[in-house]
């Protein structure tokens, strides 16, 4: 049940930051539910590899490496998906920004980020 409302709380997440950011497109609910399904995914492998990789850069920078690989899966997601579109980098960040923050902010109504 957790992982439906979380499956929920991200597409109606996505929805709202594609409706204020603009450059940044959603098709529908179910194209936002997916879009946010492929977004996980591609930071579980493609995102986890890179950081890896860049774990040093990462450390020096303080995590920033780490939200630009963010983006970069945004960008990846908007490029391989039809319903869900990204015009650019900073559209890309302010979407992943505002996701985030509409994310824990509904995840904090609707408790799914409790510790269990």
């Amino acid at each position: 049940m957790r992982f439906i409302i979380d499956l929920i709380v991200t597409g109606v997440a996505i929805m709202l930051a594609a409706y204020v950011i603009p450059g940044a497109e959603v098709s529908g609910f179910w194209s936002a539910v997916l879009a946010g399904v492929l977004i996980a995914l591609a930071n579980a492998t493609v995102g986890t590899i890179l950081r890896f990789f860049t774990l040093p850069l990462n450390i020096l920078t303080l995590g920033l490496v780490s939200f630009v690989i963010t983006i970069l899966m945004v960008m990846l997601v908007s490029n391989i998906m039809s319903g869900f579109s990204v015009s650019g980098f900073f559209s890309a960040m302010f979407f992943a920004i505002l996701t985030a923050i509409i994310e824990m902010i509904l995840g904090g109504l609707f408790g799914t980020n409790k510790v269990e």
